[in-house]
């Protein structure tokens, strides 16, 4: 599959401060990458060298295969949007009027491209309406800022904590933008985000970065394979339990615990819960668990241990 980012060692001091420490991420096209961290952990330092807004002390970076310090760099930076931190717009300007400037800077025509962009962000209903962007909706703001950064065509998104500060029906409005773009357009984000429950909604592949460094990289259906599902049983006569669940279960999902079994995976409850008793053993308790992505997160970075 084709690489739209990779980073190699990537690095970045701001004097005695290690912002980005060997850094090493890969997004694929297609991908929605979910960029996961505690609040300075380098997610906006990263996105930051990515789009040439500050350089690297160390290590290098490809984007679309072209290397950060080759002079084609910025042909390959030309298929790139990106709002970082927050929409760059200007606030005693219509939406129509910010993105005509946005097509001047760009060097693009603007014509009919503005029309499609605020239709497609859900924004049809301001075409020709002179109202300042200073008196949006924070979640408008957001969604006319991922509209400047798709005057462009780009086929690499780069948004920086787009959900913040929204209120729930204006993230469900961003989540479903998001999977719009990806599933009709091909377009391959990078979504920086502390809002686990909503990346999980939409990411394919996650980062996880703490203190500078990405410590891991793993897909959503890898990540759904980690959460699994765990049931502990609890009985008065364990010592039987084991030939009874052995019995009806494979080995590899079954591990033992004091008093009782700890079963991973999905099962059928009833029918476990029936066997055991049909063998005369009485149940005590049961507990069924799935971890979150929270918990796999913070188990991840070292804030709660399994």
């Amino acid at each position: 599959m084709d690489c739209v980012l990779k980073t190699y060692g990537l690095t970045k001091k701001y004097k005695k401060h290690l912002a980005v420490n060997d850094a090493e991420m890969t997004i694929c096209r297609g991908d929605i990458y979910g960029f996961v961290g505690e609040n300075g952990s380098g997610k906006t330092t990263i996105i930051r060298l990515i789009t040439g807004l500050i350089f690297a002390n160390e290590g290098r970076f490809e984007l679309f295969g072209t290397p950060n310090d080759s002079k084609d760099i910025t042909l390959a930076r030309r298929k790139v949007g990106a709002v970082v931190e927050s929409p760059s717009i200007y606030r005693n300007m219509s939406a129509y009027d910010n993105l005509k400037m946005q097509c001047i800077i760009l060097g693009l025509p603007a014509d009919q491209r503005i029309a499609d962009v605020l239709n497609e962000v859900g924004l049809g209903d301001l075409i020709g309406d002179k109202k300042h962007a200073g008196d949006f909706s924070l979640g408008m703001r957001q969604r006319l800022g991922i509209a400047m950064a798709l005057i462009g065509e780009p086929e690499f998104l780069i948004l920086d904590e787009p959900m913040n500060g929204l209120d729930p029906a204006g993230i469900v409005e961003i989540r479903e933008l998001i999977l719009k773009l990806n599933r009709e357009r091909n377009i391959t984000f990078l979504i920086s985000s502390h809002i686990l429950s909503e990346l999980s909604l939409v990411a394919t592949k996650y980062g996880i970065i703490s203190k500078g460094h990405i410590i891991k990289e793993i897909t959503a259906a890898e990540l759904q394979k980690e959460l699994a599902k765990t049931t502990d049983i609890m009985v008065d006569n364990p010592e039987k339990l084991v030939d009874v669940i052995g019995s009806i279960l494979p080995a590899e999902v079954i591990s033992y615990i004091p008093d009782g079994v700890r079963i991973v995976g999905e099962i059928d409850l009833n029918k476990v819960l029936a066997t055991i008793i049909d063998a005369g053993i009485r149940i005590i308790s049961v507990n069924c668990h799935e971890s979150s992505f929270e918990d796999y997160y913070l188990e991840t970075i070292g804030g709660k241990k399994a």
